[in-house]
């Protein structure tokens, strides 16, 4: 099982982004947990000087921005870019 982190405080992009994430899971079909990590000392620990951000199995795929659809589902399911 994946684990998917949406790193953010609430702004609205971390809120798109976290939507978007929970859609591309459901629409790859691949089980996951999807963990929002929403406070200062936990998203320093991943090293994001920008959120939103997404940590996929604790590894950051994307922050600052949120991605498009095609890539998101690319950096959930690990394929090359």
């Amino acid at each position: 099982m994946k684990k998917l982190q949406i790193l953010g405080m609430g702004c609205p992009k971390c809120n798109k982004l976290e939507q978007m994430t929970r859609q591309a899971a459901e629409e790859l079909g691949v089980e996951c947990e999807i963990v929002k990590v929403n406070t200062i000392d936990e998203i320093k620990k991943f090293r994001v000087m920008m959120t939103p951000a997404l940590a996929v199995d604790g590894v950051v795929k994307v922050y600052g921005r949120v991605p498009g659809m095609d890539e998101l589902k690319r950096m959930i399911t690990g394929a090359a870019q």
